[in-house]
């Protein structure tokens, strides 16, 4: 036997509008309530006794004091009526245009909800509480509309980056099965072995971006110029081997900061102008100083179109590392923008870029 729903009691559905507009009319009568009592009670000292005419000749009747009070309740109460009229009509008018705002906040809302995020409400006229929360709400449907811009770049280039390192060695194991006699081992080994650190280093780089983007990050007082000198020292072998001149300028400069994540910094900016360099005889310039961070390297020519574009992620440059997988300036940016520090790239005029990094500083 089914158990019968339980029985919901209806409740009219009292809009804005209408409460509005009940709250118009209620103190407009309340108001003339008031003032019919003061006038009732002000009569009520009149004297009682029978009134005559100054003038003995004059026959006119005057009114008694419980007439004139009989009228003035009589009159009151037709007032009153029509107060409530009134009040129900140009309050309902009134409320209506003082929340015509809100129904177009409402419907930008009810459109965003359903995914159509290119609405904007773009209130105009005097400033007030609605054109205030109109622009908010514009502003926040700009951020939302960038970030899932963004969110679906990523997953489609994140996809085919990931797709690429396993299709790579996928072809390579199938034409070995083809045609094993007349393969190199060794060297099939030594691709197969390449590829896979790619998409390893590929998946590490997508968690440290994610790691970066959602999680808090405490910040404590450190010298930038020790973490930037720790992670020179271990760039310096990669720049030998490339024929990159590393050149160091390390002033002491306290900043707040996590040190695991500017340490990480400094690696990703020397990775970038190493492996975004000319080659060998190219140089890379490395500085502290202000809580600033300045990495200078020679490299290809970027224009400023392309430099404004290279903190999205899988963004690439031309350079002679070709297996770059465009996260090392998104990771930067990321960083940077956690320590609620700026993060400036400008091109250089023979080539290469400058990237300053400048955090907050530590106040002792």
């Amino acid at each position: 036997m089914s158990t019968p729903a339980p029985l919901v009691a209806w409740r009219p559905r009292l809009t804005v509008r209408l409460r509005m507009t009940l709250s118009y009319a209620g103190l407009l009568v309340i108001a003339g309530a008031v003032v019919a009592a003061v006038i009732y009670g002000v009569m009520r000292y009149v004297p009682n006794y029978p009134l005559t005419a100054a003038n003995p000749r004059d026959q006119t009747p005057v009114p008694t004091r419980g007439e004139l009070l009989d009228t003035i309740v009589t009159l009151s109460a037709y007032a009153l009526v029509f107060l409530a009229i009134v009040g129900m009509a140009g309050g309902w008018y009134l409320a209506g245009r003082m929340l015509r705002p809100l129904q177009e906040i409402t419907l930008a809302a009810r459109r965003a909800a359903e995914g159509s995020l290119d609405h904007r409400i773009g209130l105009t006229g005097i400033k007030d509480e609605f054109t205030d929360l109109s622009d908010t709400f514009d502003e926040m449907l700009d951020r939302l509309q960038r970030s899932f811009e963004q969110y679906r770049r990523f997953a489609a280039n994140a996809s085919h980056e990931l797709r690429t390192p396993h299709a790579v060695m996928k072809t390579m194991l199938e034409v070995a099965i083809a045609d094993p006699e007349h393969q190199d081992v060794r060297e099939l080994a030594r691709r197969l072995q390449e590829t896979n650190q790619r998409g390893i280093d590929l998946v590490e780089a997508l968690l440290t971006l994610a790691s970066v983007d959602n999680r808090a990050v405490e910040l404590d007082p450190l010298d930038l110029a020790t973490t930037a000198r720790r992670a020179v020292d271990e760039l310096r072998a990669e720049a030998t081997s490339a024929g990159i001149t590393v050149t160091a300028d390390l002033e002491e400069t306290l900043v707040m900061g996590n040190e695991v994540l500017v340490h990480q910094l400094v690696t990703n900016l020397g990775q970038n102008g190493i492996r975004h360099n000319t080659g060998p005889g190219g140089t890379l310039s490395i500085s502290t100083r202000d809580h600033r961070l300045v990495v200078t390297n020679t490299g290809p020519v970027v224009t400023p179109q392309q430099a404004g574009t290279l903190t999205e992620p899988f963004a690439k440059t031309t350079g002679r590392h070709t297996g770059s997988h465009g996260l090392g300036l998104a990771l930067v940016d990321r960083i940077v923008a956690t320590h609620h520090g700026r993060l400036t790239l400008t091109p250089n005029p023979a080539g290469g870029l400058t990237v300053i990094a400048e955090l907050p500083a530590a106040n002792l």
